[in-house]
């Protein structure tokens, strides 16, 4: 009987340093509704912000750019072929001439000092560029479209990822919120079964059960809070946005 006795008393003495311990950490794990439920923006400005900040995207655009000068480049490039050309001489030139007279012929020679130019056009009719010159353009045409498209297709990707980080993040904060009432009420409850439990209202195995529930709870809160959280971080460095 006695040691019947002291067994059970070395039990309630366990359960209630566990409970001691297991309130210490509840106290510790203080949720604060205010600091976890965020001021979301709205769904339509973080796309918007993704778009600028997310860095494929800006390389997608600078790549169309890159496209439409070079078919720019590839319209213009027959224009290589005309051109103006000019040149200048300034020294001393001997210039001779001669005069035809009367079974006669005088021959004069002179220096001078002047300035000389020539301007000419020119237009050079190269048969190769002719031919492949549109088919290069038609190429360059190709390639600009290509970029565009998969731009889009990058914008409307990143569309979609921002959606679904958006949902996630609210999802988690709803069930973060969830998991905080409900460790709320336990702690409550707990509290409760501790006290019948101390006067011998209730057996040491219903205490025990519901301080391994409690126990339970307080571990899904910390699980939701720490998914509430990456889910937090993830659609921050998607759009760049700081969510407070």
């Amino acid at each position: 009987m006695k040691k019947t006795f002291k067994l059970v008393l070395a039990i309630a003495v366990c359960c209630l340093g566990l409970n001691e311990s297991t309130s210490q950490h509840y106290n510790d794990t203080n949720y604060d509704k205010g600091s976890m439920s965020l001021l979301i923006p709205k769904l339509s400005e973080l796309v918007d912000s993704a778009l600028v900040y997310n860095g494929m995207v800006n390389y997608r655009k600078l790549e169309i750019e890159a496209k439409k000068s070079n078919l720019k480049y590839k319209r213009q490039y027959w224009t290589t072929n005309i051109g103006v050309q000019a040149d200048s001489r300034y020294g001393t030139f001997n210039n001779l001439s001669t005069i035809d007279g009367d079974n006669t012929t005088v021959t004069l020679g002179s220096n001078t000092q002047q300035l000389n130019y020539n301007i000419g056009f020119y237009l050079k009719i190269p048969v190769f560029d002719v031919i492949n010159r549109k088919s290069q353009i038609k190429q360059a045409k190709a390639e600009l479209e290509q970029a565009r498209n998969l731009a889009k297709s990058q914008e409307d990707e990143l569309r979609e990822l921002v959606i679904r980080y958006y949902e996630d993040l609210v999802l988690k904060q709803n069930l973060l919120e969830l998991r905080a009432s409900n460790l709320g009420n336990a702690r409550v409850n707990m509290e409760m079964v501790e006290k019948e439990f101390k006067n011998g209202l209730i057996a040491i195995s219903e205490y025990v059960r519901i301080s391994d529930m409690t126990s339970r709870i307080a571990a899904e809160f910390e699980e939701a809070k720490s998914e509430f959280l990456v889910s937090k971080k993830l659609l921050e460095n998607l759009t760049g946005v700081d969510i407070r």
